[in-house]
C-alpha cells in the first residue's frame, strides 16, 4: 500500500539526508545561470523583481560586495557567476542553522534522486551531523569500501583530502552537500578520511578507493544459534528468519514483497513450519521515504493503528495509520537497531515498540526527527526543508536523543567475527 501522493507531498525523511557519501554531490555552478559574460554590471541582472512581500527587505549590503569582488579581488578568473549565485542561495538555506534544509543546484538534486534509486559511485558511507557542527558517519555500508577499511556509525569525519581534486580541508562548518561534493568521485580514486571512532581521543586515517554503489533495500537469510551460540545459516528446523532493511527508497516496497514471501515460504503467516520469528534487522539504515516506513509497519501491526504523527510548523497534525493488512502481523518479532539506524528506520522501530509488537535490541539509534520536504525548482535545481518533526505513537520525540533499545548489547571489537547483536535477538526468539 502507499500513500496517496499528495497526502505525503513528497516529503522524505531524509539522512539524509543522512547521506550516502556519494549522495547529493555539491558541484557548485555546474549549470549556467542567466549570465551573458563575466563583466557583469548589475544593469544586466535578469529576473530581479523584487516580490512586493519582500520591498522592505535591504539588499543594498549584498549588492556592494558583489561589486567589489567584481572590482578588487585578486584572482580575477576565479570569479564565477554560478558559484556566486548557487552559493548565496545555498547561504541562504544555511543561515536557518539546519543541516537538514539544503539547496540543490541541478547536478545535485539529480544525484539526490538517483541515490535513492540505490546506485552511485562513492566509498558507501552515510553522513549526518552530531552536536551541531560535527560531520558524522551515521553508517557504512556493508562489505564496501568505507566498511571494509574499519570505518564505524558515530566515527567523527574530521579531515578530507583528495589530491585529484586539490582538496586538503577540515570538515569544522562544512555542510553536508560540501561534504559529499569533495567524498564522492569517480571510480578508482581515492579518498583520505581523518576520523575519530566514539568514545577514543586518537584519531586515524584511511584511504578509501571509491567504488561503484549499488544498494539492496532489503535481504533475507534464514539461520539458528548453534550449540555454541552462534549464528549459521540453516533452511530448515527451529529456524530464524533474519530480514535485513538497508533504506527506505524507490525499489523497497517491490523488494520487500519478495523477500516477505520466502519468510511467508519457511514461517507462514503465524510463525509456523518450524520458524521461530523475524529479525528485523535496520542496523545501520539510514531512512529514506516516509511512505515506504508506515507500508512497511503495517505488515506488522493491525490495521488503522497509528504509525508516526507529523507536527507542523503550523502546529497543525497529522497522523499516518496503518492502511493494509499485514501478512506477519501474528509472527514473534524483534527489531535490531544501532548508532546508525536513523529518521525512518527509527519510526519503524519505534511504531512496532510502542505498540508493543517487538522489542528492540541493539545500540541507541541516531536520533533523526524531523521531517524534510524535498521541492524541485526550475532549471533543475531543488530545495530540501525541514517542514514537520514527527512523533512515535506514545508521543516521544526522539530528536537528537535517539530510541534506547529493552535490551542494549553494544559493539564489541574483541568479538568482530560475530554478530553478538544478531545472537541475541535469535535467543530471544527461541525462549
Amino acid at each position: 500500500m502507499r500513500l496517496n501522493l499528495v497526502q505525503v507531498r513528497n516529503i522524505i525523511i531524509a539522512i539524509a539526508l543522512l547521506v550516502l557519501a556519494g549522495e547529493i554531490g555539491y558541484w557548485l555552478g555546474s549549470n549556467r545561470v542567466d549570465v551573458k559574460n563575466k563583466n557583469l554590471s548589475l544593469k544586466n541582472l535578469q529576473n530581479v523583481e523584487i516580490p512586493l512581500d519582500k520591498k522592505n527587505v535591504d539588499f543594498s549590503l549584498f549588492w556592494e560586495v558583489w561589486n567589489r569582488l567584481e572590482e578588487s579581488y585578486l584572482e580575477e578568473e576565479d570569479i564565477d557567476y554560478e558559484k556566486m549565485v548557487y552559493g548565496a542561495i545555498s547561504g541562504m538555506t544555511a543561515a536557518l542553522g539546519d543541516p537538514y534544509t539544503v539547496f540543490l543546484p541541478p547536478s545535485d538534486n539529480k544525484s539526490s534522486k538517483e541515490d535513492l534509486n540505490g546506485s552511485f559511485e562513492g566509498v558507501g558511507i552515510q553522513l549526518g551531523y552530531k552536536d551541531g557542527d560535527n560531520l558524522v558517519v551515521v553508517a557504512p555500508l556493508k562489505d564496501l569500501p568505507a566498511d571494509k577499511a574499519g570505518v564505524r556509525s558515530g566515527d567523527l569525519i574530521l579531515h578530507i583530502k583528495d589530491e585529484q581534486k586539490d582538496v586538503d580541508t577540515d570538515t569544522m562548518g562544512m555542510s553536508l552537500p560540501e561534504a559529499v561534493e569533495i567524498i564522492r568521485g569517480l571510480k578508482g580514486n581515492i579518498v583520505t578520511l581523518t576520523l575519530l571512532h566514539e568514545g577514543e581521543v586518537e584519531p586515524y586515517s584511511v584511504d578509501l578507493v571509491r567504488d561503484t554503489i549499488t544498494v539492496s533495500s532489503v535481504e533475507v537469510e534464514f539461520g539458528h544459534l548453534n550449540d555454541e551460540g552462534k549464528w549459521e545459516k540453516a533452511e530448515e528446523g527451529n529456524i530464524v528468519a533474519w530480514l535485513r532493511l538497508y533504506r527506505f527508497g524507490e525499489l523497497t516496497d517491490d523488494q520487500w514483497d519478495e523477500a516477505v514471501g520466502e519468510v511467508l515460504s519457511k514461517c507462514g503467516p503465524q510463525g509456523s513450519f518450524g520458524c521461530k520469528g523475524i529479525v528485523l534487522d535496520v542496523r545501520n539504515n539510514p531512512g529514506g521515504f516516509l511512505d515506504a516506513a508506515i507500508n512497511l509497519a503495517g505488515e506488522f501491526l493491525g490495521n488503522n493503528l497509528l504509525v508516526v504523527r507529523q507536527e507542523n510548523s503550523d502546529s497543525s497534525n497529522q497522523d499516518y495509520k496503518v492502511k493494509r493488512i499485514g501478512r506477519l502481523t501474528k509472527v514473534p518479532l524483534v527489531v535490531l537497531v544501532n548508532r546508525g539506524s536513523a529518521s525512518a528506520s527509527e519510526i519503524l522501530a519505534g511504531a512496532l515498540r510502542d505498540h508493543g509488537r517487538a522489542k528492540i535490541i541493539g545500540e541507541k539509534s541516531f536520533g533523526k526527527g524531523t521531517i524534510q520536504e524535498a521541492i524541485d525548482l526550475r532549471e533543475g535545481s531543488g530545495l530540501h526543508v525541514t517542514v514537520a518533526k514527527w512523533l512515535l505513537p506514545n508521543g516521544d520525540w526522539i530528536h537528537k536523543n535517539g530510541i534506547v533499545p529493552d535490551i542494549q548489547v553494544g559493539y564489541d571489537e574483541s568479538e568482530e567475527a560475530r554478530d553478538l547483536q544478531l545472537e541475541r535477538a535469535a535467543e530471544e526468539l527461541n525462549k
